[in-house]
């Protein structure tokens, strides 16, 4: 399961394609120059309980500290899960 970035303007997301179809989603919204804004993550029935909405969670982060970028986590599941997972709060502001 490989990871995907797309971009456009301010608005981005990771997703995940499973069997030709976007099995995974995790949106974000850029509000100004450093701070991303992820508002929404969802996963397919075919995904659930394989990690991978918080695969996309993490990649979200990692480009986050690639780019210097604090996180705001709107969604609920991306917010449960930074905040469940240590490593991943050096990027909240």
């Amino acid at each position: 399961m490989e990871i995907q970035r797309e971009e456009s303007g301010s608005k981005g997301g990771f997703f995940i394609e499973n069997e030709g179809k976007r099995a995974a989603l995790m949106t974000y919204t850029m509000a100004g120059e450093t701070r991303m804004i992820i508002d929404h993550t969802e996963v397919d029935d075919s995904l659930r309980g394989t990690g991978a909405g918080k695969r996309l969670v993490a990649a979200g982060v990692e480009f986050a500290r690639k780019n210097k970028l604090t996180v705001l986590p709107l969604c609920p599941f991306a917010k449960a899960i930074i905040s469940k997972t240590p490593e991943f709060q050096d990027v909240l502001k």
